[in-house]
């Protein structure tokens, strides 16, 4: 009996300029890597900005750091993602080659106008990509009748809603706190996370855990899409804690039974499957905390750092790693980097939050441990992956 083989390929465009590259094959491809090398940079700019090591560059302050994390690395995987699911969901093309290319250049473009283009230009250009990234994932769901996805699409809409607000209070138009804009864009890429989480990770441990058997309950999924829904809205409209604080700690609570019932604790042998129980486990932990943040007992930033670092990267390293390993053709088996890079991960959540919620005195160094964890974590992830992005799938098939 013969054993299957997986070999790199070797025939392929070196010139990943040219549209034929596999880099523009699928949208996770690009997508991946540019947030990928964007999240090793970005944070220690941050943290080195924070903490006066670079001088005067008022560029890189706050407002920046919140919106790059959301607007530049987490909607470039979102992005990525959707594009390569929704060709899997529908069978019909989602953008590739220069086109890929092209919304590629302009997520890129609106990484280096917000550092480095006046204020005005930078929101203009950084405004346009959700929308002409949306358009084509809008198309292709509508062309098949995949009316059970088209939401993610309106999730997309108010997004670019929430960054246009954002920008409008950067420039003076608006008097809003360039926080809440922010903080509500993250709640929506949580019920992005909550939704496609409930779908995929009970499927995958059932297939990747021999012997699990997730349960599934519709209604326990439609209290705990709902509770999360209520306590997002609430926190954004800014109602009082009476209100907002039991919403959150029940949507906490209800998410805690839902992931139970999946099974966790017989995943801890399969690094692929406990990265994404281990992360989706932050979203009740982000939501106790904002319950308690709504009481004034612990201060927002640690609520959507455990929402940020540990729910929203884990998942999306977790992700990463399992659709580019399934996209590229290779067995869904995870290597000692990516072991690495999910410890490293988590363990940047825990010193994040450990900075919210300690003594200030530790805020420096606690800082820069999450820093290098987060760093490190996806310079891994590039290391790793990047080369495997750049080339064809080792199956033969496109991709």
């Amino acid at each position: 009996m013969s054993l299957l083989s997986i070999q790199e390929p070797e025939d392929f465009n070196p010139r990943p300029w040219r549209a034929e590259h596999p880099l523009w094959r699928l949208g996770f491809r690009p997508f991946y890597l540019m947030a990928a090398i964007f999240a090793v940079i970005s944070v220690p700019l941050w943290v080195a900005s924070y903490l006066g090591w670079m001088g005067a560059w008022p560029r890189v302050g706050l407002g920046w750091h919140m919106h790059e994390m959301v607007y530049g690395m987490a909607v470039a995987v979102v992005v990525g993602f959707l594009f390569t699911a929704a060709r899997a969901w529908t069978g019909l093309p989602t953008p590739s080659k220069g086109h890929l290319a092209a919304l590629a250049g302009l997520w890129l473009a609106g990484r280096v106008a917000m550092l480095a283009a006046p204020a005005g230009l930078a929101a203009i250009v950084d405004l346009l990509f959700l929308p002409l990234a949306a358009w084509p994932l809008y198309r292709v769901l509508a062309q098949s009748g995949n009316k059970r996805n088209l939401f993610l699409v309106a999730l997309l809409a108010l997004l670019t809603v929430a960054n246009g607000i954002f920008h409008a209070a950067a420039l003076g138009l608006i008097a809003v706190n360039m926080t809440a804009p922010i903080q509500a864009a993250i709640l929506l890429i949580v019920v992005i996370e909550s939704v496609i989480g409930a779908r995929v990770i009970p499927m995958f441990t059932r297939n990747g855990a021999p012997g699990t058997q997730p349960i599934v309950k519709p209604m326990r999924d439609r209290y705990a899409l709902g509770l999360t829904l209520a306590a997002a809205l609430a926190w954004i409209c800014g109602l009082p804690a009476p209100v907002c604080a039991p919403l959150a700690i029940a949507a906490s609570l209800v998410s805690m039974w839902r992931l139970a019932g999946w099974q966790p604790r017989r995943t801890l042998r399969v690094p692929l499957l406990w990265i994404l129980h281990v992360s989706y486990g932050w979203i009740p932990v982000g939501f106790f905390l904002l319950g308690l943040a709504a009481l004034h007992l612990v201060t927002p930033s640690a609520a959507f750092h455990a929402l940020t670092v540990g729910s929203m990267a884990g998942l999306i390293i977790g992700m990463m790693a399992r659709t580019t390993l399934g996209h590229t053709g290779r067995p869904l088996k995870a290597g000692r980097a990516d072991v690495a890079m999910f410890w490293l991960i988590q363990l940047g959540a825990v010193a994040r939050l450990a900075v919210g919620l300690g003594p200030f005195g530790l805020r420096e160094p606690g800082l820069i441990v999450a820093a290098l964890c987060w760093s490190l974590a996806f310079g891994l992830y590039v290391i790793a992956y990047g080369p495997r992005l750049m080339r064809p799938r080792v199956d033969g098939r496109d991709g």
